[in-house]
Protein backbone atom coordinates (compact mmCIF):
# COMPACT_ATOMS: atom_id res chain seq x y z
CA UNK A 1 0.00 0.00 0.00
CA UNK A 2 1.53 3.33 -0.78
CA UNK A 3 2.62 5.53 1.39
CA UNK A 4 0.35 8.29 0.91
CA UNK A 5 -2.97 6.19 1.32
CA UNK A 6 -5.29 8.22 4.08
CA UNK A 7 -5.79 7.02 7.38
CA UNK A 8 -9.49 6.09 6.88
CA UNK A 9 -8.65 3.86 3.62
CA UNK A 10 -6.10 2.20 5.12
CA UNK A 11 -8.86 1.85 7.76
CA UNK A 12 -11.72 0.13 5.21
CA UNK A 13 -9.38 -1.81 3.69
CA UNK A 14 -8.06 -3.26 6.53
CA UNK A 15 -11.39 -4.15 7.73
CA UNK A 16 -12.54 -5.13 4.42
CA UNK A 17 -9.92 -7.82 4.56
CA UNK A 18 -10.87 -9.28 7.68
CA UNK A 19 -14.62 -9.10 6.21
CA UNK A 20 -14.05 -10.94 2.71
CA UNK A 21 -11.43 -13.27 4.55
CA UNK A 22 -14.55 -14.29 6.94
CA UNK A 23 -17.01 -13.94 3.70
CA UNK A 24 -14.90 -16.41 1.93
CA UNK A 25 -14.48 -19.24 4.49
CA UNK A 26 -18.64 -18.94 5.57
CA UNK A 27 -19.14 -19.73 1.74
CA UNK A 28 -17.01 -22.51 1.46
CA UNK A 29 -18.88 -24.00 4.48
CA UNK A 30 -22.41 -23.42 3.31
CA UNK A 31 -24.14 -26.16 1.88
CA UNK A 32 -27.84 -27.42 0.79
CA UNK A 33 -27.68 -25.42 -1.88
CA UNK A 34 -29.94 -26.86 -5.13
CA UNK A 35 -28.51 -26.99 -8.71
CA UNK A 36 -29.93 -26.60 -12.00
CA UNK A 37 -32.94 -24.90 -13.18
CA UNK A 38 -36.19 -23.51 -11.45
CA UNK A 39 -38.14 -21.16 -12.12
CA UNK A 40 -38.20 -18.30 -9.43
CA UNK A 41 -40.97 -15.75 -8.84
CA UNK A 42 -38.81 -12.22 -8.59
CA UNK A 43 -40.14 -8.78 -7.17
CA UNK A 44 -38.83 -5.82 -7.30
CA UNK A 45 -40.60 -2.41 -5.60
CA UNK A 46 -40.01 0.28 -3.25
CA UNK A 47 -39.76 3.73 -3.51
CA UNK A 48 -36.43 4.18 -5.45
CA UNK A 49 -35.37 4.04 -9.02
CA UNK A 50 -34.41 1.20 -10.90
CA UNK A 51 -37.20 -1.24 -10.44
CA UNK A 52 -37.64 -1.94 -14.30
CA UNK A 53 -33.89 -0.73 -14.71
CA UNK A 54 -33.32 -3.79 -13.07
CA UNK A 55 -35.73 -6.24 -14.70
CA UNK A 56 -34.49 -4.80 -18.13
CA UNK A 57 -30.99 -6.05 -16.86
CA UNK A 58 -31.62 -9.32 -15.87
CA UNK A 59 -33.63 -9.87 -19.47
CA UNK A 60 -30.95 -8.73 -20.92
CA UNK A 61 -28.72 -11.50 -19.13
CA UNK A 62 -31.67 -14.05 -19.93
CA UNK A 63 -31.23 -13.33 -23.80
CA UNK A 64 -27.36 -13.94 -23.50
CA UNK A 65 -27.57 -17.33 -22.24
CA UNK A 66 -30.30 -18.25 -24.86
CA UNK A 67 -33.53 -17.87 -22.54
CA UNK A 68 -36.73 -16.79 -24.45
CA UNK A 69 -38.00 -13.50 -22.83
CA UNK A 70 -40.80 -11.07 -22.69
CA UNK A 71 -41.90 -7.84 -21.67
CA UNK A 72 -45.71 -6.55 -21.08
CA UNK A 73 -45.28 -2.88 -19.58
CA UNK A 74 -48.39 -2.19 -17.61
CA UNK A 75 -48.33 1.64 -17.83
CA UNK A 76 -46.63 2.57 -20.72
CA UNK A 77 -48.48 2.61 -24.01
CA UNK A 78 -48.07 0.52 -26.85
CA UNK A 79 -46.65 3.17 -29.26
CA UNK A 80 -43.71 3.91 -26.80
CA UNK A 81 -40.44 3.69 -28.38
CA UNK A 82 -38.24 4.74 -25.44
CA UNK A 83 -34.67 3.59 -24.85
CA UNK A 84 -35.16 -0.04 -23.76
CA UNK A 85 -37.68 -0.38 -26.61
CA UNK A 86 -34.88 0.60 -29.16
CA UNK A 87 -32.29 -1.93 -27.43
CA UNK A 88 -35.42 -4.87 -27.75
CA UNK A 89 -35.94 -4.52 -31.06
CA UNK A 90 -32.23 -4.74 -32.45
CA UNK A 91 -32.18 -7.88 -29.96
CA UNK A 92 -35.47 -8.95 -31.39
CA UNK A 93 -36.73 -9.44 -27.96
CA UNK A 94 -40.44 -9.01 -28.27
CA UNK A 95 -42.55 -6.41 -25.56
CA UNK A 96 -45.75 -5.18 -25.21
CA UNK A 97 -47.17 -1.49 -24.05
CA UNK A 98 -50.38 -2.01 -22.49
CA UNK A 99 -51.13 0.75 -20.55
CA UNK A 100 -51.81 4.56 -21.36
CA UNK A 101 -49.04 6.48 -19.78
CA UNK A 102 -48.92 7.15 -16.11
CA UNK A 103 -51.77 6.30 -13.99
CA UNK A 104 -52.01 9.56 -12.22
CA UNK A 105 -52.20 11.80 -15.37
CA UNK A 106 -54.94 9.10 -16.73
CA UNK A 107 -58.00 11.26 -18.24
CA UNK A 108 -60.30 7.94 -18.02
CA UNK A 109 -59.74 5.75 -14.84
CA UNK A 110 -62.06 3.36 -16.43
CA UNK A 111 -60.07 2.76 -19.38
CA UNK A 112 -57.18 2.45 -17.34
CA UNK A 113 -58.72 -0.37 -15.53
CA UNK A 114 -59.80 -1.87 -18.67
CA UNK A 115 -56.76 -1.73 -20.38
CA UNK A 116 -55.10 -3.54 -17.20
CA UNK A 117 -57.40 -6.53 -17.24
CA UNK A 118 -56.63 -6.78 -21.35
CA UNK A 119 -52.77 -6.86 -20.76
CA UNK A 120 -53.51 -9.28 -17.98
CA UNK A 121 -55.40 -11.31 -19.73
CA UNK A 122 -52.34 -11.36 -22.97
CA UNK A 123 -49.36 -11.91 -19.67
CA UNK A 124 -51.43 -14.59 -18.70
CA UNK A 125 -51.91 -16.24 -22.09
CA UNK A 126 -47.73 -16.05 -22.64
CA UNK A 127 -46.87 -17.56 -19.09
CA UNK A 128 -49.69 -20.31 -19.82
CA UNK A 129 -48.00 -20.99 -23.46
CA UNK A 130 -44.94 -22.53 -22.10
CA UNK A 131 -43.28 -20.57 -24.89
CA UNK A 132 -41.47 -18.37 -22.82
CA UNK A 133 -38.30 -19.07 -19.92
CA UNK A 134 -38.81 -15.65 -18.28
CA UNK A 135 -41.29 -13.27 -18.58
CA UNK A 136 -41.47 -9.43 -17.22
CA UNK A 137 -44.87 -7.96 -15.81
CA UNK A 138 -43.63 -4.25 -15.72
CA UNK A 139 -45.57 -2.03 -13.12
CA UNK A 140 -47.96 -4.64 -12.56
CA UNK A 141 -47.89 -3.86 -8.80
CA UNK A 142 -50.26 -1.07 -10.08
CA UNK A 143 -53.51 -2.93 -11.25
CA UNK A 144 -52.88 -5.47 -8.50
CA UNK A 145 -52.96 -2.62 -6.11
CA UNK A 146 -56.02 -0.82 -7.83
CA UNK A 147 -58.05 -3.82 -8.30
CA UNK A 148 -57.80 -3.86 -11.53
CA UNK A 149 -56.76 -7.35 -11.97
CA UNK A 150 -57.69 -9.46 -9.08
CA UNK A 151 -54.88 -11.33 -6.94
CA UNK A 152 -56.67 -14.80 -6.39
CA UNK A 153 -56.36 -15.08 -10.05
CA UNK A 154 -52.98 -13.92 -10.46
CA UNK A 155 -52.00 -15.89 -7.51
CA UNK A 156 -53.53 -19.12 -8.94
CA UNK A 157 -51.91 -18.54 -12.72
CA UNK A 158 -48.83 -17.94 -11.29
CA UNK A 159 -48.54 -21.30 -9.25
CA UNK A 160 -49.71 -23.23 -11.68
CA UNK A 161 -47.50 -22.15 -13.96
CA UNK A 162 -44.41 -24.26 -15.79
CA UNK A 163 -41.70 -24.68 -13.38
CA UNK A 164 -38.85 -23.28 -15.12
CA UNK A 165 -41.07 -20.30 -15.86
CA UNK A 166 -39.15 -17.36 -14.44
CA UNK A 167 -41.47 -14.34 -13.81
CA UNK A 168 -40.47 -10.51 -12.78
CA UNK A 169 -42.82 -8.46 -11.34
CA UNK A 170 -42.19 -4.40 -11.09
CA UNK A 171 -43.66 -1.34 -9.68
CA UNK A 172 -44.35 0.18 -6.20
CA UNK A 173 -46.60 -0.53 -3.66
CA UNK A 174 -46.37 -4.61 -4.29
CA UNK A 175 -49.24 -6.65 -2.36
CA UNK A 176 -47.95 -8.50 1.30
CA UNK A 177 -49.46 -11.03 -0.51
CA UNK A 178 -47.75 -11.20 -3.61
CA UNK A 179 -44.11 -10.70 -1.23
CA UNK A 180 -45.58 -13.72 0.69
CA UNK A 181 -45.75 -15.88 -2.68
CA UNK A 182 -42.33 -14.64 -4.74
CA UNK A 183 -39.23 -16.36 -4.16
CA UNK A 184 -37.00 -12.81 -4.04
CA UNK A 185 -37.99 -9.55 -3.28
CA UNK A 186 -35.94 -6.54 -4.02
CA UNK A 187 -37.39 -3.25 -2.06
CA UNK A 188 -35.15 -0.49 -3.81
CA UNK A 189 -35.08 2.92 -1.62
CA UNK A 190 -34.99 6.59 -2.57
CA UNK A 191 -32.05 8.00 -0.45
CA UNK A 192 -31.74 10.42 -3.19
CA UNK A 193 -33.38 11.20 -6.88
CA UNK A 194 -31.78 13.97 -9.09
CA UNK A 195 -35.72 15.10 -9.90
CA UNK A 196 -35.50 16.39 -5.89
CA UNK A 197 -32.48 18.82 -6.89
CA UNK A 198 -34.60 20.03 -10.13
CA UNK A 199 -33.25 17.68 -12.56
CA UNK A 200 -35.46 16.76 -14.64
CA UNK A 201 -36.05 13.06 -16.41
CA UNK A 202 -33.02 12.20 -19.44
CA UNK A 203 -33.40 10.07 -22.47
CA UNK A 204 -31.14 7.13 -22.19
CA UNK A 205 -31.65 6.87 -18.20
CA UNK A 206 -35.38 7.29 -17.29
CA UNK A 207 -36.75 7.01 -21.17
Amino acid sequence: MSEHTDELTRQRRETAMRELAEQRENHKKAGGLSRGRRGLLIVNTGNGKGKTTAALGLMLRAHGRGLRTQLFQFIKHENAKFGEHRALDALGVPYAGLGDGFTWRSRDLETSAELAAHGWALARAAIESGDYDLIVLDEFTYPLKHGWVPWPEVEAVLKARNPDLHVVVTGRYALPELIELADTVSEITAVKHAYAAGIGAQAGIEH
